[in-house]
């Protein structure tokens, strides 16, 4: 290794040394803590900027008056600064000139080449610099000066009076061109004004020259610095009172505007805003107000209506179940003796035996969805093992995969525990696996149960017909049908598939549906191993595309998944989460539903499909 490799490499691991030692630790931990300190401030002033229009606007009023009023000193100071400048130079030239005509009346009859000739220079530069010529009427003075007089160094020996060291050598040669020549020069760490220009004397021409120090200049300059920078802050700071002042009154308003239709969003329908003056904010709260009375007369409507509607739909129901007992009696001796019976009355009476099937299935889900409207129902929760549940509810189509000719195919683990109703997971599974056999087409139905740390999930993938685009979000609106013309094994009332909805979301759980046309559909129920949990993803893929957990594109041309439904709708809370790869869930009935669960009975197997 060579000396300046061995050189770097022991200084490496000397740095490495000092950075785990307790000094290194410390830096280390102090520079994380400080980063972590800074990004904790950019946060919450992120925050801030976002949620406060005051804040906005008071700083960026701020950005915009400290740049004007950094413009407007520096323009100030250049000004005042040349002005100065300027003013000096003419004083100056002015003193130059008169100091120029008081030596050459002295030195007239002066021959600088003469023996004597020093002391001359000397008692000239001594009367003009110890003259005042302020005190003469008329002449103007430029302040302190220092006074030189030389001969240079051309033509002779050098003579000179006064410090004609400072003089820069510039300007003497061009002094001793035959002309006047002014220069700005540093002269022990004071800028100095230099004037010079040419005497004329009994023999060959001497040089005058004239240093102003500028200290008073510099002095005043920096004075109007200062008074420009107190004065700009305090400027700023002004406009920052009156900037939070102004705005203040402009957005409090909003602020108690956006609060009351905030708590008239929650259901505090007698919320309005004041009304104070005539002015634009006055006439916003009267125009606000107006619309919430509107709001709150068309809402107390809907309510009335809905609750005639589900009173009507439940005093009907319970009303027809005394002649459908009666018929169903009757049905019941006539389908007995159907033996007895022509061929023709025998054919009647199976079918009336299997329309009244029909019926009381479609009653009992009016009733059932009469209670979910109403926001009656019951969650019995049980923490039962979810292969059981899910098992007992496939044994229960058995029969009509069987009758359909339709392959089963179970991926159902043990050991998969979840707090649930029973009954309702069994329903949601039984109406999800006959609806899948009712548009299978005879081809296998794969029903699979995963689970996470948080989750359970029970996907029924078909391979039949399919959804179309567009329709794998309306397959849970009531009594929607994909094919109207299709012939169903099942004879499914229409309602199977809302009830089920219904039923996920009083789990607190997601129902969600996928299709493409010819590549069958899937249908994923998912649910929180424990009540109350907030679901994020699911275990289960829902299109065959999809990875675990996630929901498939909605921007995929031929797969549209249904929104993540499922989240419990709470009468005095916010909704959950929006689930991920949809929109929050919370319906579009104008009567808001707490999370229940079921207390109706399952119905027939023959009544699960209902698509």
């Amino acid at each position: 290794m060579t000396g300046p490799s061995r050189s770097r490499g022991v200084a490496a691991r000397a740095l490495r040394r000092v950075a785990r030692s307790a000094p290194g630790t410390r830096v280390r931990r102090g520079v994380t803590h400080i980063r972590l300190l800074v990004l904790e401030v950019r946060s919450a002033f992120a925050a801030a900027w976002r949620r406060s229009l005051q804040l906005r606007v008071v700083v960026s009023t701020l950005a915009l008056s400290t740049a004007v009023v950094v413009v407007l000193g520096l323009v100030l100071q250049t000004q005042i600064a040349e002005r100065l400048v300027q003013g000096k130079f003419d004083a100056a030239l002015v003193q130059a000139e008169s100091g120029r005509a008081v030596l050459e009346r002295d030195l007239s009859g002066v021959d600088p080449d003469r023996e004597g000739a020093q002391g001359t220079l000397n008692n000239a530069l001594d009367r003009l610099t110890n003259a005042s010529l302020a005190e003469q009427p008329g002449s103007p003075t430029a302040g302190e000066f220092r006074a030189v007089l030389t001969s240079g160094s051309g033509g002779g020996t050098e003579i000179s009076a006064g410090t004609v060291e400072d003089v820069p050598a510039e300007l003497m040669d061009a002094v001793a061109a035959g002309g006047l020549a002014t220069k700005y020069s540093t002269v022990a760490d004071m800028p100095t004004l230099m004037i010079g220009q040419p005497i004329r004397t009994a023999g060959r021409d001497l040089q005058f020259y004239l240093l102003f120090p500028l200290d008073a200049e510099q002095r005043t300059l920096g004075l109007v610095q200062s008074t420009l920078i107190v004065g700009g802050l305090v400027l700023i700071l002004l406009l920052a009172g009156i900037t939070s002042l102004v705005t203040r009154q402009v957005v409090r308003p909003v602020r108690q505007a956006a609060e009351v239709a905030e708590r008239f969003a929650d259901g505090h329908l007698d919320e309005r805003m004041p009304v104070r003056g005539d002015d634009e904010v006055a006439r916003l709260a009267e125009s606000y107000n107006e619309m919430a009375g509107s709001i709150q007369t068309q809402i107390r409507q809907l309510e009335e209506f809905g609750a005639l509607q589900r009173r009507f739909t439940s005093d009907v129901s319970h009303e027809l179940r005394t002649p459908l007992t009666t018929v169903r009696m009757a049905a019941d001796v006539l389908y007995a003796s159907r033996e007895e019976l022509l061929p023709a009355l025998r054919r009647s009476s199976e079918l009336l035996v299997n329309e009244l099937d029909r019926f009381e299935a479609l009653l009992g889900d009016l009733l059932e969805i009469s209670r979910l409207d109403a926001g009656v129902a019951e969650l019995g929760v049980e923490r039962l093992d979810m292969h059981g549940v899910v098992s007992r509810a496939v044994e229960a189509v058995r029969g009509l995969a069987e009758e359909s000719g339709t392959p089963l195919e179970l991926d159902l683990p043990t050991g998969v525990s979840a707090e649930v109703d029973p009954r309702r997971v069994e329903r949601i599974v039984r109406n999800l696996v006959a609806n899948a056999i009712d548009h299978g087409e005879g081809r296998p139905v794969r029903v699979t149960l995963g689970s996470d740390e948080h989750t359970v999930a029970v996907l029924v993938r078909d391979q039949g017909v399919g959804l179309r685009p567009g329709e794998a979000g309306l397959v849970f609106n009531r009594f929607w049908r994909a094919e109207e013309s299709r012939a169903r094994r099942s004879g499914g009332s229409g309602l199977g598939l809302s009830i089920s909805l219904e039923d996920a979301r009083l789990h607190g759980g997601w129902l969600q549906a996928w299709g493409e046309p010819g590549e069958g559909s899937a249908f994923r129920l998912t649910l929180p191993r424990t009540v109350g949990d907030v679901l994020t993803s699911s275990p289960l893929p829902l299109g065959p595309a999809a990875g675990a957990g996630v929901v498939p594109d909605p921007g995929e041309p031929s797969s549209v998944p249904t929104p993540p439904l499922g989240i419990p709708r709470l009468a005095d809370t916010e909704a959950g989460p929006t689930p991920p790869g949809g929109v929050q869930a919370t319906g579009a009935e104008p009567a808001v539903r707490r999370a229940e669960p079921a207390i109706m009975e399952a119905r027939p197997v023959r009544h699960g499909g209902d698509r």
